[in-house]
Parts: C-alpha cells; sequence; structure tokens
C-alpha cells in the first residue's frame, strides 16, 4: 500500500483558505508530526484540520488534551523525542500554557504554540479580534527569558510564516509564538501551496560528540554558537532536564548566582546575537516619509491602504509592518526617528507596541497612536484622517 505523503493530503496546490488552514498546511510542510490541543475559539479549526490529517500521516499523532496546560506539557515532551511540535490556542488558553512556556524556554525546548487573538481579557468577546496578547506573548512567564513571535497578515504569510517559525524554533532552541487573531484565521484567500521538496528545512543542532562527553546543556564545540547540541529521550545519549537553573551538564543549580547569571544571559544571547537572522520587517514608501504608520498583523491592512491614499493626495505617508514582533525592531525604530516627523501606532488594543515605538524612538520623534478594541479592525480612512490631521 501506498504510503500517504503530505503532498497527496495537500490538493489542489492551488486553493481559496483561510488563515487557520494556512498554518496547518505550513506546519505539516514543515514536518510537524505532534500536534496537542483543545479546543477553544477561533483556534478549533487547527486541532479539527490536524486530527484530521496527523493521522494519515507516518509517525503522525494528534491528540486533544483535557486542557491547555496538557497540550504544551504534552509538545515539550513530544519535542524532546524527537518531533517538531506545535499546539494552538486562544487569549485563555495561552493564558494557562505560560507555566510550561517558561519550563520550554529554561530546557531549551524547541516547539511552536499558535496564539489565534481575541478579544479580552478572560472570556472577553470570543469571536472577536483584537491584538491584545502581544505584551504577553514577550512577558507572559515568569523570569527572564527571550522568545520569538512572528505575526503574518495574509493567508499566504500564514503558511509561510508557521512554516518559518519551525525553522527559527530548532535553530535556536526556543519555543516560538505565532501570532494570529480571529479576522486573519477566518479570512479566505487564494493560497498557493508549495511541494514538500521546495520546503527548506532547518534542522537542530545535532550531537557530534561521543556519548561519555554529551552533556544536554553544552555549546561552542563543533558548533561555534549558544545553542546547545540536541539528543532525544532514549537514544544512545543521557539525556536530564529540570525547570530549576542548572548548569551545562543539567544538574541543579539554584543557589549559585555565577551559574544562574551564565545560563540566563545565554538564553538572551543566543536570540540577541542573531536579531538579524530573525527579525522580519516590511516597509513602504519610508525613504521619503514625514509620517511613517506602524502596525502589525490584520490591522496592517488597513494601515497600507490608508498611506497609500494619503500619498495619491500628496501626504509623505510612510509604512512600517512588524512581522516579527520579538525581538522587537528597535534599531529600525530609532533609525527611522531620525528622519520623521511622527509615528502613529495603530493596533487593536489600548497601547502595546505603542509603548515599543515610543521608548526606542527616543524622543527624536512625535509618536501618536490610534487604537480599537471591541474587536473592530481599523478603518482605512479612519487612518487617513490622523496622517492628514499631521
Amino acid at each position: 500500500m501506498k504510503e500517504i505523503t503530505v503532498d497527496d493530503i495537500l490538493e489542489p496546490k492551488i486553493q481559496f483558505a483561510s488563515g487557520n488552514e494556512a498554518i496547518v498546511y505550513g506546519a505539516l510542510l514543515a514536518n510537524c508530526r505532534f500536534f496537542a490541543g483543545y479546543p477553544i475559539t477561533p483556534a478549533t479549526e487547527i486541532l479539527e484540520l490536524m486530527a484530521r490529517f496527523l493521522p494519515l500521516l507516518k509517525n503522525g499523532y494528534c491528540l486533544q488534551m483535557e486542557d491547555e496546560i496538557a497540550s504544551i506539557a504534552a509538545i515539550v515532551g513530544a519535542s524532546w523525542n524527537n518531533f517538531r511540535t506545535m499546539t494552538a490556542t486562544s487569549g485563555p488558553g495561552f493564558s494557562l500554557m505560560q507555566e510550561n512556556i517558561g519550563y520550554a524556554c529554561m530546557t531549551e525546548t524547541p516547539c511552536v504554540i499558535v496564539n489565534v487573538q481575541r478579544s479580552g481579557p478572560s472570556t472577553g468577546q470570543p469571536t472577536k479580534p483584537a491584538q491584545g496578547d502581544l505584551m504577553m506573548a514577550r512577558w507572559g512567564t515568569h523570569g527572564d527569558h527571550y522568545i520569538i513571535a512572528i505575526y503574518p497578515n495574509t493567508v499566504q504569510e500564514s503558511l509561510e510564516m508557521i512554516i518559518r517559525e519551525f525553522n527559527l524554533s530548532d535553530k535556536y532552541r526556543v519555543p516560538v509564538i505565532f501570532l494570529s487573531d480571529a479576522a486573519l484565521a477566518h479570512t479566505r484567500e487564494k493560497l498557493k501551496i508549495p511541494y514538500q521538496e521546495e520546503v527548506d528545512i532547518i534542522r537542530r543542532v545535532p550531537v557530534t560528540i561521543e556519548k561519555k562527553k554529551y552533556h544536554p546543556f553544552r555549546t561552542g564545540y563543533t558548533h561555534p554558537s549558544k545553542v546547545p547540541e540536541m539528543d532525544a529521550f532514549g537514544q544512545k545519549y543521557h539525556t536530564y532536564l529540570t525547570g530549576l537553573t542548572h548548569d551545562w551538564k543539567a544538574y541543579p543549580s539554584t543557589d549559585n548566582s555565577e551559574v544562574h547569571e551564565q545560563l540566563v544571559r545565554r538564553f538572551y544571547e543566543k536570540i540577541s546575537d542573531n536579531r538579524r537572522d530573525i527579525i522580519d520587517i516590511e516597509e513602504k514608501y519610508t525613504e521619503d516619509a514625514d509620517i511613517i504608520i506602524v502596525s502589525c498583523g490584520i490591522a496592517s491592512r488597513s494601515a497600507l491602504e490608508a498611506v497609500e491614499l494619503a500619498r495619491k493626495q500628496g501626504y509623505r505617508a510612510g509604512y512600517l509592518r512588524l512581522i516579527t514582533i520579538w525581538p522587537f525592531p528597535h534599531e529600525r525604530i530609532l533609525d527611522l526617528s531620525l528622519e520623521i516627523r511622527k509615528y502613529i501606532v495603530v493596533e487593536m488594543n489600548l497601547g502595546q507596541i505603542y509603548h515599543k515605538v515610543l521608548e526606542h524612538s527616543q524622543g527624536h520623534c512625535d509618536v501618536d497612536r490610534f487604537h480599537k478594541i471591541g474587536g473592530a479592525i481599523p478603518k482605512p480612512k479612519e487612518i487617513l484622517k490622523l496622517i492628514k490631521k499631521g
């Protein structure tokens, strides 16, 4: 009997697909073979599609867990068994996951966490889009840590960016947050699906040392980086894990400030040293702009239309879209602040990215904001009005 492949499942290659469907298709193309999740609006379709497709593939597993806490615990464990793993949720479930996201940071476990944002806090507006979890993606779990978070704005990008997230997660041994929202998740657009052979896969740093010299958090030997080599449980190497502060052998060391500082600083530096590889932004019309609209996700679609309308009317407006939210592109924010008169930050919250833009522009230009909540997406004419106001 012929083995079913991802290419067999993902036909036809041109589809009219939703954002949630694109996330699933991209994850399958990225070799995600373990998914654990719990139903929650507006992310449930991701679990449903994974349950449909993963059992058809060799070594494909999909589990509906009892809650979101168990879901992320399952993908952390499966990741250490050499699976590419993913879970998907929305704001309330993302809140429940924070402790185990911290555990994934401390154990340097690659995994992908999809957060299809809805309006909160608490149960909020389950069917309405929002961008209220941008800061939680960075600082939701306790303690010093670093994280990668990416936020597309089209269905096509949802497929492409989830593949990139899996690669970044494995390359830097870090949990990666994929941000979407209820509007993007349920928007349907033309989607071009690549063949699996066209998808570039970046593997984890392999173990290259003899068994007796291997330690789970050893770095800087055959690979001159701050990312440790990674073995899988049950293979020939002894692998220890703990959520406690640990040394490079993974032995707990909770009362040694030097060990803790070395460990946590390396968490930071393996991301901060590679910002140019990780950060992705989109710019249009910034070369002559005196006002730049900063936005991300679904709100950025209105922002771009507003900028293009403004330029047709003679206003020197520019567009800066944050695709990578974390690490934050503070260098570019500062550089552009030296050349313009004002930033206008457009968000579907009461001010999260605004504060980062204000911080990193360092007073070189004005920073204004346009916030919309309650599930309403900013309209281009509303943003255009602010541009004209100057």
